[in-house]
């Protein structure tokens, strides 16, 4: 019997081919929120103050990690145990399911929409700050430059480290928390009449 011959190697028949509409909306989406929050962050941060400018940069560096995690814990939640708890009617179990089945599409919107649109702001927020400072103090703006920038990208990979870690052994509480989320936002959401 000849091992290499009748050994064939199963794809994984569970994960759906990617659907062309949806990288196209999630393309086109992106565009159009990237451009929309660099224009408010090029408008807001030259002429905010400098506590007030750092505090928005650390809000959307630390945005970056939080969708991350999420969409890290998503990718790596089990479906089973939302099972028995949407056969017991817990809220947000279905829609913790719904986004583990669909996980390709929440990871794309978590890490690669959220997660690099924030990491491309805050490198021009990191900017601003730099010329409000060079502007203000008077400030060596190479040094400074290296400075915020390494300061800026050390706390944000050094973030999603721990936001990695995190996720993956707390998977499923991260996912079903997002679910409880979408859960109470679609359950407030006004219905369109039919």
């Amino acid at each position: 019997m000849e091992i290499g011959s009748k050994i064939r190697i199963k794809e994984n028949s569970h994960i759906k081919k990617r659907d062309n509409k949806w990288v196209v909306l999630i393309t086109v989406c992106t565009f159009f929120i990237s451009v929309t929050l660099a224009f408010i962050s090029d408008s807001i941060m030259p002429n905010a103050k400098i506590a007030a400018a750092i505090l928005i940069l650390f809000i959307i560096v630390v945005t970056g990690i939080v969708f991350d995690m999420i969409g890290l814990a998503i990718a790596t939640a089990s479906e089973q145990p939302f099972h028995s708890m949407a056969s017991r009617r817990v809220s947000g179990a279905k829609s913790a399911i719904f986004l583990i089945r669909n996980a390709e599409k929440a990871t794309s919107l978590c890490n690669d929409v959220i997660g690099d649109i924030a990491g491309i702001v805050s490198g021009s927020a990191t900017a601003a700050i730099v010329g409000r400072l060079v502007y203000l103090y008077n400030y060596d703006s190479i040094l400074l430059s290296l400075l915020l920038t390494g300061f800026v990208a050390a706390f944000t990979v050094g973030g999603k480290a721990v936001g990695k870690t995190y996720a993956i052994s707390h998977a499923n509480k991260i996912t079903f928390f997002v679910a409880l989320v979408i859960y109470y936002f679609e359950k407030i959401r006004p219905r369109r009449r039919a």
